[in-house]
């Protein structure tokens, strides 16, 4: 195991171990160390990496990177999306196309961006160090924990203890924390399949869309975004398949089969599937919502907490979110159950929203037949053209949310 700065078995109080190093751990800690905790990170991978792809950091997200100070050192690895539009993924037609450079600052308060995954953890994780200096512990696997007077100790690869007065599961959908305070979790496969990919825009022939475009088709739709300052191409695709469970972000997939499930799309899209090197597939699996994220001094954070659906781009967001409360809600020196408990009220609630209406958008562009896309479609386009405030309004609860408020 990799060493931080300081021995993770010395008892020190006022200490906080975080189990998980990818967004919301690494969030989490700068949170913590900002209201004055030692912190520790405690990451299974024999280092801090990921192997994502694209994510959308909506306004809300935006501020809870800035309170964390990294926005300006991901500048150069962000992409602002002039609009978001919808299309027919056969015939090209728009459903409607809304602006969001110009919008999002002037309604919700920040920008609205995207961007590669690794970019943002890696940023984190410079972030952090410039905080606290190096208290991350790679090549370090969890296997569970045991309460004890004043926090909690977490097992490392079913020996080593390392005690902390706070212990955070930020350790994913995966989750081992989660595991032992609710039992193995009963995931339900939804019947939908994402793959996604990424490809250089300077590969492609085709004029490259400035904003972030929805296609939607028969049980269906694609999504294309930008990323690393606009240089990279960011593929994300759902489709509805039967007996596939198999969970796991890097799983790989067959061009040739994500090439035959778009023929006839637009030539845009199957450019994208014939000139990337390589292309992913996961089931989406959905789980149900705990009673609770807190056992004593442990709590959760992030997919640990309430793993959502990818259908409303929330995933990384709330996290970000997660990480900020926890640190108003736990100051240095407060009790740490209190606290605990404050901060799962008063995110909860938010949460379980969000994860319910991610759950209702899946497949909401998948409808086959004339009658049942006209039913969706037709509202969306009158909408979208008369009255695009109608469409903005709908995520104002969403996005102009301040987690420091």
């Amino acid at each position: 195991m990799k060493k931080g700065k300081s021995s993770p078995l010395a008892r020190i109080e006022n200490r906080a171990v975080i189990v998980g190093g990818g967004i919301g751990g690494l969030s989490a800690a700068i949170s913590l160390a900002s209201s004055g905790w030692d912190v520790q990170v405690v990451e299974q991978a024999p280092a801090i990496s990921e192997v994502g792809a694209g994510i959308q950091i909506s306004p809300n997200g935006m501020r809870g990177l800035r309170a964390l100070g990294v926005v300006e050192q991901l500048e150069g690895a962000f992409f602002e999306p002039d609009y978001i539009a919808l299309k027919s993924g056969v015939s090209g037609h728009s459903v409607f196309r809304l602006a969001m450079k110009d919008i999002a600052t002037q309604r919700w308060g920040d920008r609205f961006v995207q961007v590669h995954r690794a970019d943002l953890q890696d940023a984190l994780r410079v972030r952090l160090e410039e905080v606290v200096g190096d208290v991350i512990h790679t090549g370090a696997a969890v296997t569970g924990y045991v309460r004890e007077r004043g926090g909690a100790s977490v097992y490392v690869d079913g020996a080593e203890r390392i005690f902390g007065n706070l212990v955070i599961g930020a350790d994913g959908v995966h989750s081992v924390v989660r595991n032992q305070m609710h039992g193995t979790d009963r995931a339900r496969f939804t019947g939908h399949v994402a793959w996604r990919c990424l490809v250089d825009a300077a590969a492609l022939t085709d004029e490259i869309p400035t904003g972030t475009t929805v296609w939607f088709g028969d049980h269906q739709h694609a999504l294309t975004t930008r990323i690393r300052g606009g240089d990279v191409i960011n593929f994300v695709a759902i489709a509805e398949q039967e007996g596939w469970t198999e969970e796991g972000w890097s799983l790989p997939g067959k061009k040739e089969d994500a090439l035959a499930m778009f023929e006839g799309w637009d030539p845009f899209l199957s450019e994208i599937l014939t000139k990337t090197s390589n292309i992913n597939r996961w089931a989406l699996l959905s789980r149900p919502q705990l009673s609770t994220w807190q056992d004593g001094p442990v709590g959760l954070l992030g997919d640990a907490a309430h793993p959502m659906l990818p259908s409303m781009a929330q995933g990384a967001v709330q996290a970000l979110e997660d990480a900020i409360v926890l640190g108003q809600c736990l100051p240095s020196g407060s009790k740490t159950e209190e606290g605990l408990a404050r901060y799962e009220a008063r995110r909860k609630p938010r949460t379980t929203r969000i994860q319910q209406r991610s759950a209702q958008n899946l497949g909401l562009f998948h409808r086959k037949g004339g009658w049942q896309k006209l039913a969706l479609m037709g509202p969306l386009t009158i909408a979208g053209h008369l009255a695009p405030s109608l469409i903005h309004r709908q995520q104002d609860w969403i996005y102009g949310f301040d987690p420091l408020a």
